[in-house]
């Protein structure tokens, strides 16, 4: 991955609905674009749930987590990004959250990622 600015385009999926594409921009700096399973995992934070350790492989060009947190609303978020080469990226992100052992939404998240310039 190299660092600059990312065009991000997203699309999120529930309950067969899809959303149209968002599009959002992050500049990555040249210390994130160096630890990806960093930059590209979730950061473990919840309001009144607790969160275990990311799980994170790194292999090849692939890069698969796991989250999970439970206490009054336990959700499990899942990812995995495909490198398609340092400037573009695809990925898919699960999210399935419950609240008192029902099912509270199950998400699925599209991703597709290209690296447009410098960083302003």
């Amino acid at each position: 991955m190299e660092p600059g600015l990312w065009k991000i385009t997203t699309r999120i999926e529930t309950g067969g609905a899809v959303s149209p594409p968002q599009q959002s921009a992050k500049c990555v700096t040249p210390e994130q674009a160096s630890d990806v399973a960093a930059t590209l995992s979730p950061a473990p934070r919840m309001v009144n749930s607790e969160c275990g350790a990311v799980e994170r492989s790194l292999e090849g060009t692939r890069l698969r987590w796991k989250l999970v947190c439970t206490g009054q609303l336990n959700m499990e978020l899942t990812g995995d990004y495909t490198f398609i080469d340092p400037q573009h990226y695809a990925a898919t992100v699960w999210t399935r959250t419950a609240m008192a052992g029902r099912l509270m939404s199950e998400t699925r998240t599209t991703l597709y990622a290209e690296r447009v310039s410098e960083c302003p």
